[in-house]
């Protein structure tokens, strides 16, 4: 039997990729498209059935993994089985929610589930299409892409991310969801992760639950993000005793705007 599903998202001042994103779930037909705006009533317009939550902004930055929390809690109140966290500037091919449910049923126990992201050039004049979007663009390079239909257990936990993953109900209860102490960008992504690996959960690539990531600047590049990232980046190092985002750091330290080395306890901002 087919598990539930229901998708979650959450957006600030993402209107049109979220426009972009609802018009391929037509094609995927969740159970519910839960839609968390970040200090913002997003605005939904055509697609799925969709649950809209809101949740303050404070000054650490955009409350992520809170806002994905209460969307996780909506999804779950409203009967999902499986949750599909989908990031704003994601368009899902219309396959991706039949392969992460399949997926669900192949694993044993915990585990958390991921699909290839292929990364969009900038769109061409009129938006990008709405159909045939794998020929713009291949997956990420720096992330295992399993063939249509096959599982690939992962070992690389730092590898985990949140743009596309799967979890069943039972599997993020045991973890609790993500930690509300990281604000702002970056890191508790990871985090995540690491709860997962010490509660013995699997990792796996799902081939075949394939979105697609529209452009924008790279954040690491906002230089609001600074401080949130080294925050976020701290506390990680606090709860784990390794430094995350290591190529992002690397490379502002690189640019005289961190002091940074992985002997370090403590990562601070060159003013």
């Amino acid at each position: 039997m087919t598990p539930r599903t229901a998708v979650v998202t959450v957006t600030r001042g993402r209107d049109e990729h979220l426009a972009r994103q609802r018009r391929g779930l037509t094609g995927c037909l969740p159970g519910e498209h839960v839609v968390v705006g970040m200090g913002e009533e997003p605005r939904i317009g055509d697609g799925p059935p969709a649950t809209v939550v809101r949740v303050p902004v404070g000054d650490g930055g955009l409350p992520l993994a809170e806002a994905r929390n209460a969307g996780a809690a909506t999804a779950i109140d409203g009967g999902a089985e499986l949750l599909v966290f989908l990031d704003v500037d994601c368009i899902p091919e219309p396959v991706l929610l039949d392969r992460y449910a399949a997926a669900s049923a192949r694993v044993d126990g915990p585990a958390l589930l991921c699909g290839p992201v292929h990364y969009l050039p900038p769109p061409p004049p009129g938006g990008y299409p709405d159909t045939g979007l794998a020929r713009l663009a291949g997956p990420h390079p720096a992330r295992p892409a399993p063939p249509d239909g096959e599982l690939w257990p992962e070992t690389r936990w730092e590898l985990f991310w949140s743009l596309s993953f799967a979890v069943t109900v039972p599997t993020w209860r045991t973890l609790g969801g993500f930690c509300t102490g990281y604000a702002g960008y970056g890191g508790e992504d990871t985090d995540l992760a690491q709860v997962a690996a010490s509660h013995g959960a699997g990792l796996y690539w799902v081939g075949g639950a394939v979105a697609h990531h529209q452009h924008h600047p790279p954040s690491v590049a906002d230089p609001a993000r600074l401080g949130e990232i080294v925050r976020n980046a701290n506390l990680f190092h606090r709860r784990w005793g390794w430094w995350p985002m290591g190529g992002w750091l690397d490379e502002l330290a690189a640019q005289d705007k961190v002091a940074f080395d992985r002997g370090r306890a403590t990562l601070e901002v060159l003013t």
